[in-house]
């Protein structure tokens, strides 16, 4: 008997239906890659807003526990603290052997988290490792700055010697105080191709010298606006926390950039003055 043959098999892809899937998959994959990019940047600024509003929080809590005098930027001088180390809002300066103490600073009882990667006072778009750390310790403290060069002149190390006699603010003298930061997004600026450095300080676009009493532009104010740019080049944009308690991103403008390649600069540039100090007009 005669058996006939039937197919054993099914058809195999052409070459050219090959191509033709392997083409779809690369165009659905470019179309998802920036879209995948947008959302973790995205996510990355929502979990630094929540950051700075848990820390401005914390900030206000302090002051209600404080007869509403706002948090000192740094316990630094001998009156302060003798020969010991600088007491700093987020914790201890730490020594050469020895890392920062966060149960020393000024927020340690308000906020529950501590100095780590990846903890409430490190913006996750300035992890550990992209920057590098201040202090004789070089360990993590914070990547935000504080606006003591307001709030606190003579407890702001650097800067005390020419703004010291300026008041110690309470928070219910601050005038407009839903456009004056308190916390920002910050960074010293590194020279050359070496990294930037973290800044406790939230330095203004103007600097006050006492001798005349007039005012004179900050070659590196410490505002970053790094969220949603490119490592190198862009304007990103930066999440800052306000007196009133409110926590904003604001987008940055090349001319506000004093190091353009580090994305460094001040809010308003050199007209933004009175966001970090509103009565500035009146410093004598």
């Amino acid at each position: 008997m005669r058996h006939g043959r039937g197919r054993t098999g099914a058809r195999g892809f052409t070459l050219i239906e090959l191509l033709v899937v392997a083409a779809v998959v690369s165009l659905l994959v470019g179309l998802m890659v920036p879209a995948l990019g947008s959302a973790r940047e995205l996510s990355r600024t929502i979990r630094c807003s929540s950051n700075l509003r848990q820390m401005v929080t914390g900030w206000t809590l302090y002051a209600n526990d404080y007869r509403d005098r706002a948090m000192p930027l740094a316990y630094w001088s001998e009156e302060d603290i003798g020969s010991g180390e600088q007491i700093f809002w987020w914790g201890s300066h730490g020594t050469s052997s020895s890392p920062p103490d966060h149960a020393r600073g000024f927020l340690s009882g308000y906020l529950s988290d501590g100095l780590r990667d990846g903890s409430v006072y490190e913006c996750p778009k300035q992890p550990w490792g992209t920057y590098r750390a201040q202090g004789p310790s070089r360990t993590i403290t914070s990547t935000y700055g504080y606006n003591g060069y307001y709030f606190s002149p003579s407890k702001t190390p650097g800067w005390a010697f020419e703004i010291g006699h300026r008041p110690w603010r309470r928070l219910a003298d601050v005038p407009r105080p839903s456009s004056v930061l308190v916390f920002a997004d910050a960074l010293l600026p590194g020279s050359g191709s070496s990294l930037p450095s973290n800044s406790a300080l939230l330095d203004p676009p103007w600097l006050f010298s006492r001798d005349g009493g007039t005012w004179r532009a900050n070659a590196s104010p410490t505002t970053a606006f790094r969220h949603g740019r490119a490592v190198g080049r862009g304007v990103g944009s930066a999440a800052v926390a306000c007196a009133d308690g409110h926590v904003e991103v604001v987008r940055g403008e090349a001319s506000w950039l004093t190091h353009a390649a580090q994305g460094i600069g001040s809010v308003g540039g050199v007209d933004g003055r009175a966001r970090y100090v509103p009565d500035w007009e009146g410093w004598r």
